[in-house]
């Protein structure tokens, strides 16, 4: 009786020393979560009125709970690495059904999406076209569709001071000729292929506190609008400050060019010429450069040509149990009937954690200080059952060798 009740305690403490080696041997596994050994005791059946005189059979394994405590984050310069502090675990896909990990060393494939480093496809929730995204449905995080399309520009606008004492040009206008006006402001334009033109408003004055404004891209004549100010010096007509230019035609396949330009902050004052801000709302076509994914987990792409878009937003999971999850490796795990179905969201809303981009969450074993100490108990739970084989092996052989007399 005594063999079998201290070889169950051995099988015990061997399985609890199994258990604490591997949490040891990924104390460096990335998202990696630590389980703990759980045991119970054997008891055998007994008749009826026995149970106060019965002793147990010995130990059992119960269960190797794995344990979801916070790993330590580390930050890294990698934009693409991803921590979760608190609940969830990130949602990915590899082509045979959906998994989740805490692991988010993610990289990207040959196609440009983004997987973990098993080529497991990270899931989003995509945009919706209304500025937010559709939680609906899951879909990779891709970066090759992350390209910004060119924008034509509609809208310049212009903030400048035109000197009040300047006189009438003597000469009639013309942008080759210095003399026929009195200022000139230059604007970097696009048209619908994202192509860069060169425009500039030329200022003639024409009369005391009466201008024109002439217009001309890549030397092509867009029209003259009249403009007057105030005695004041403040910008009197059109209406809005807004003036609206004849549309060119730039003979290289694009849309044809209509531009307005602002002038709502032009003033008239004694001082000299003085151009300040000049905006426009066009731009060239642009090439994904980098990503950001805020604490929201919504994944932001960065274009060449100071662009940015919105591309998707992190699915997270979280399950009622957590212990009940089916561990797959790879610092992956499965659903099961135990650990009941995925709760879904996104991170910072109701019990999910937040995202931090450009960091890694540890193991959660890294501190093998307390590893070692539970393995020095379960090696001293080994050995003291190791000697009770002895001493029953040693009372066994006493006992034989008492009778053989």
């Amino acid at each position: 009786m005594a063999l079998t009740t201290a070889l169950s305690g051995i099988n015990a403490a061997q399985a609890d020393l199994n258990v604490i080696a591997n949490n040891i041997a990924n104390a460096n596994t990335t998202g990696f979560k630590g389980s703990s050994a759980q045991f119970a005791d054997v008891f055998a059946v007994t008749g009826v009125n026995l149970n106060s005189t019965a002793v147990g059979s010995g130990a059992r394994m119960l269960d190797v709970a794995q344990q979801f405590a916070q790993g330590s984050i580390q930050t890294t310069n990698n934009s693409l690495d991803l921590a979760i502090s608190g609940n969830g675990l990130f949602v990915v896909n590899d082509g045979t059904g959906v998994t989740y990990t805490r692991a988010g060393d993610f990289q990207t494939n040959a196609n440009n999406d983004v997987v973990t480093p098993s080529g497991a496809f990270l899931q989003v929730y995509p945009p919706n076209g209304a500025g937010g995204f559709d939680t609906s449905t899951l879909t990779k995080l891709s970066l090759t569709a992350a390209q910004s399309n060119a924008t034509p520009t509609t809208l310049v606008t212009m903030t400048s001071n035109l000197p009040a004492s300047a006189t009438v040009p003597v000469n009639p206008f013309s942008p080759t000729d210095a003399t026929s006006y009195n200022a000139a402001t230059p604007v970097t334009v696009y048209d619908s292929q994202g192509g860069s033109h060169q425009g500039t408003v030329y200022y003639v004055k024409t009369a005391t506190n009466a201008w024109n404004a002439n217009l001309y891209v890549d030397g092509n004549s867009a029209g003259t609008q009249p403009i007057t100010f105030d005695t004041n010096g403040n910008l009197l007509t059109p209406a809005g400050g807004n003036l609206t230019f004849t549309p060119l035609n730039l003979g290289n396949g694009s849309a044809p060019l209509a531009l307005t330009v602002n002038l709502t902050n032009t003033t008239q004052f004694g001082t000299a010429y003085s151009p300040g801000a000049i905006t426009q709302n066009g731009y060239a076509a642009g090439t994904f450069s980098s990503i950001d994914v805020n604490a929201d987990g919504i994944v932001t792409a960065n274009y060449s040509n100071n662009q940015s878009a919105k591309i998707g937003q992190l699915a997270l999971a979280n399950f009622n149990n957590l212990q009940g999850l089916r561990q797959l490796g790879d610092s992956r795990w499965a659903s099961s009937g135990d650990s009941g179905v995925a709760i879904m969201g996104t991170a910072g809303v109701g019990l999910f954690g937040s995202v931090q981009s450009g960091a890694l969450e540890g193991s959660n074993t890294s501190d093998t200080t307390s590893q070692l100490v539970n393995m020095i108990q379960a090696q001293r739970d080994y050995q003291a059952n190791a000697q009770v084989l002895s001493t029953d092996s040693t009372l066994a052989s006493a006992l034989l060798n008492a009778v053989g007399h």
